[in-house]
């Protein structure tokens, strides 16, 4: 039988056949399309990423400037650091140096920080190069621009980038912080001080609460030498700015013409000395301690009263940061409070 041609083409259209291989053809050319543009997207996106690394990594290394004006970058994490005598800060902040500050060939160190130190190899104070250069050190810290005067500073920057402290960091609360910013632990170093100033807040109150207003000195004896500390420095700053003792006369005027934290008194001017609570740092107890038999020092009346509290010269009283004058506060409130 004959069809018409408006049959023809009614059977055209809707001949399941061709319209199945229509919608396939469409379903996978969007299909291969969207893979497509999927994958220029990835690619896009990778590469973006690859773009954005880069400068994330070179961010990590930062360049601060020091005291002196001199431009120091700071590598991304420093492993190997040397900053002689400003470890109580790096402990602090739980960083290890790779060498310890000593004095006369390794005799004299830092001993109340060896429980995080004991295995950490020393440095003489002066920083001879060829020590520090020993060390293979990636950042160097200098406590104060006068330790680089006389083109010390080149020579040390041509081992490892050195950053100099300056004069405006004056106590150790301020070092502290500037190594923490060094460090990129600035949040670190607010909680250090933090905790150290809650510390002196319970101690405080305890000493109020059981002796009241007492008056307190620290002297230190070394070599048949007896020295002083000022009223606003090292231990001094921990006795009266902290915990509010008060500041015996002898104090006031010794600290009036210091030049350093530690001053040089008599033991005929120390019997002057009217403090209630003496505490005595004796570097020579093992060779006598003569002068602490002259009847001058029996009559002081700290000596007197039995109120003298010793400490040998592996002390933190010799030295100041956050770990130096905790300890210093134990030791204090464990003696006055007893």
């Amino acid at each position: 039988m004959l069809l018409s041609h408006n049959s023809k083409i009614t059977l055209r259209e809707e001949d399941p056949l061709i319209t199945c291989i229509k919608n396939n053809f469409i379903f996978y050319s969007m299909l291969f399309i969207s893979i497509f543009l999927v994958a220029c997207g990835n690619e896009q996106q990778s590469t973006s990423n690859v773009n954005k690394s880069e400068p994330k990594e070179i961010a990590e290394e930062r360049v601060l400037i020091d005291s002196l004006g001199n431009e120091v970058t700071i590598p991304e994490k420093p492993e190997r650091v040397i900053a002689p005598y400003l470890e109580d800060h790096l402990v602090a902040l739980g960083i290890t140096p790779v060498a310890q500050w000593s004095v006369n060939d390794g005799a004299s160190i830092q001993t109340y920080l060896q429980d995080s130190l004991k295995d950490i190899p020393t440095i003489p104070f002066d920083l001879p190069f060829e020590a520090v250069t020993s060390f293979n050190p990636d950042l160097i810290l200098i406590g104060s621009p006068e330790t680089v005067e006389g083109g010390k500073y080149e020579q040390y920057n041509k081992i490892a980038p050195t950053y100099v402290l300056g004069n405006e960091e004056k106590n150790w609360r301020d070092k502290l912080l500037k190594i923490g910013e060094i460090f990129g632990q600035t949040d670190k170093a607010n909680e250090v001080l933090k905790e150290y100033d809650q510390q002196v807040k319970e101690a405080k109150e305890k000493i109020k609460s059981t002796v009241g207003k007492q008056s307190a000195a620290a002297i230190w004896i070394t070599n048949g030498s007896i020295f002083m500390v000022s009223e606003t420095a090292s231990s001094g700053s921990v006795l009266y700015g902290d915990l509010g003792l008060q500041a015996p006369n002898l104090v006031k005027e010794v600290s009036e013409s210091a030049t350093s934290d530690w001053s040089s008194v008599s033991l005929e001017k120390l019997a002057e000395l009217d403090a209630d609570y003496l505490f005595l740092i004796n570097s020579d107890k093992g060779n006598g301690s003569e002068m602490l038999k002259d009847p001058l020092w029996a009559n002081i009346p700290a000596v007197k009263n039995g109120n003298v509290f010793e400490f040998d010269q592996n002390t933190s009283w010799l030295y100041t940061g956050a770990i130096a004058n905790s300890q210093i506060i134990n030791e204090v409130v464990k003696c006055i409070t007893k």
